[in-house]
């Protein structure tokens, strides 16, 4: 059926295109960039941690490594970060050549120091550039190529590490240290074979004790004797 002309409109209303729609892509969008700028502020304000780190020094420098490192860590303005350096001892008695006992402060760890410290550029390069220090205690980075060592990541230790070092430091038994070696010569002076006299055949530091050879009823017999029992031979 055909439509009379009166009922067909004259003009047809023009249909606005709708707006495009606007996808936004996984990683991208000021929502994203506002997340992490939100994550780096709230990283940074973390109340930063000190822990204990070990230092290896070149022998017989921990007191001066020490010294040294607390005078710099102020020039560098890093004092409130690097907070602590010790060198855990335990008390000892020294027996001399002459018989002579001499108090001493004994190494608990001899070629390391204990730094209590935030870790971050500043404290690392502070402590890494003071004279005789060789390098933290840590895990080592391989390098991709070549034989050269890689670098350090400095290791915080644990509390169960913590403990136990300063546990051992705190003991107040001293540990009595003898000047000898095989073959040195003795004189017991206490104990049940006193005023005898032998040859060092073995010393045992760890147990204060040592063996030695005595001429009993004309016959070389090994003995063990404390440190505290004998004296030295010149």
């Amino acid at each position: 059926m055909t439509l009379p002309l009166s009922a067909v409109p004259e003009t047809v209303p023009e249909i606005e295109p709708d707006a495009p729609e606007v996808l936004e892509l996984p990683g991208e969008g000021p929502g994203l960039a506002a997340a992490d700028a939100a994550a780096e502020a709230a990283e940074s304000a973390k109340p930063q941690v000190a822990r204990w780190f070990a230092v290896q020094v070149a022998s017989s420098c921990e007191k001066k490594v020490k010294a040294t490192l607390e005078q710099r860590a102020v020039t560098l303005g890093v004092s409130n970060r690097i907070l602590e350096i010790e060198i855990p001892q335990t008390p000892g008695v020294k027996l001399k050549k002459d018989g002579s006992r001499q108090s001493i402060e004994e190494k608990v760890f001899p070629g390391y120091v204990l730094v209590r410290m935030v870790l971050d550029e500043d404290t690392m390069m502070a402590v890494r550039s003071t004279p005789n220090v060789i390098n933290f205690v840590g895990q080592e980075e391989r390098r991709a190529t070549g034989k050269a060592r890689g670098h350090i990541r400095p290791r915080p230790l644990s509390r169960q590490e913590v403990d136990r070092i300063f546990k051992r430091a705190a003991e107040k038994k001293p540990v009595l240290k003898v000047d000898l070696t095989e073959g040195d010569q003795i004189l017991v002076t206490a104990g049940p074979f006193k005023d005898f006299q032998g040859e060092v055949i073995e010393v045992s530091g760890e147990r204060s004790k040592l063996k030695a050879l005595l001429s009993i009823f004309g016959r070389e017999t090994p003995v063990e004797l404390e440190f505290s029992q004998i004296s030295k031979q010149s």
